[in-house]
């Protein structure tokens, strides 16, 4: 598992602060079967990251008690962090059809080929004291680029089960959305202090180096930033039916059961 957890200085291609970065092979060939059946063979997977996810709530807690004496996260909770964080990525993008293999039942996946870096930061107290609050624009992002990708994540299956690969735009735009969820969460768990950012990619760089993946840097063309737009567009639809649909539930629920009082005619 490449998490990276380790002080290091920045690269000359890093400027400034470090992002969560997440590598992903290019898009290649899949069977066709294993795209077909993908959901119903990660049922397993899917268990495990529901667990998984449980344990990371009480060791959040546990390390934000921490990060407000220490400025930093314990280096036993930021590892039992990173670890989750990198099993939850790698399921999340074999769902998402970005890969073709199947995730290990292992925190340590070093040959698997979805990788995600994370660096030692200290920690601000105050953005750690406020973290709930600071969190709600991305999580409302976040929430809104997932929804509307499983809204037309239909279409993404049956195009891979025909071609057996992605098209680039739709690789693309799912590994944004992948990425940014991946940074969502190690911003929430305080595995870094850096807000997440890069829902439509990355600028590319004046002095463009070799790329390190096909996600790193991940560079969207006009076609895939549709696609995310996409995505939050129908995310947003989705939400704001829902609510529609919810209140007018409840107001039938209401109108059925008149309130009854003790009022003389």
């Amino acid at each position: 598992m490449a998490t990276g957890w380790e002080p290091r200085p920045l690269a000359d291609d890093e400027p400034g602060e470090f992002r969560p970065a997440l590598d992903v092979p290019a898009p290649g060939r899949q069977r066709r079967w294993t795209v077909f059946l993908r959901w119903l063979l990660l049922i397993p997977q899917f268990i495990v990251v529901a667990l998984l996810s449980i344990v990371a709530f009480f060791v959040t807690i546990a390390g934000w008690f921490a990060a407000l004496v220490l400025g930093r996260l314990p280096d036993p909770v930021a590892t039992v962090l990173a670890g989750i964080l990198a099993y939850q990525t790698r399921v999340d993008a074999s769902a998402s059809l970005l890969v073709d293999r199947y995730p290990p039942f292992a925190f340590d996946a070093p040959d698997h080929p979805v990788q995600i870096e994370l660096r030692r930061t200290p920690l601000n107290r105050l953005a750690v004291f406020f973290r709930l609050i600071l969190m709600i624009p991305a999580a409302i992002v976040s929430s809104l680029a997932q929804s509307g990708w499983a809204a037309v994540s239909w279409v993404f299956w049956l195009i891979g089960i025909v071609l057996g690969r992605l098209p680039e735009p739709v690789f693309a735009a799912t590994a944004a959305v992948v990425r940014y969820r991946m940074r969502f969460n190690a911003y929430l768990m305080m595995l870094t202090p850096v807000y997440p950012k890069g829902i439509f990619g990355d600028e590319p760089a004046p002095a463009a180096g070799q790329a390190r993946s096909a996600t790193r840097p991940l560079l969207l063309a006009t076609s895939a930033k549709v696609l995310v737009w996409l995505f939050l567009l129908l995310g947003l639809a989705g939400h704001v039916t829902n609510g529609a649909v919810t209140n007018a539930d409840d107001d039938a629920d209401y109108g059925a059961h008149p309130v009854v009082t003790n009022e003389a005619p």
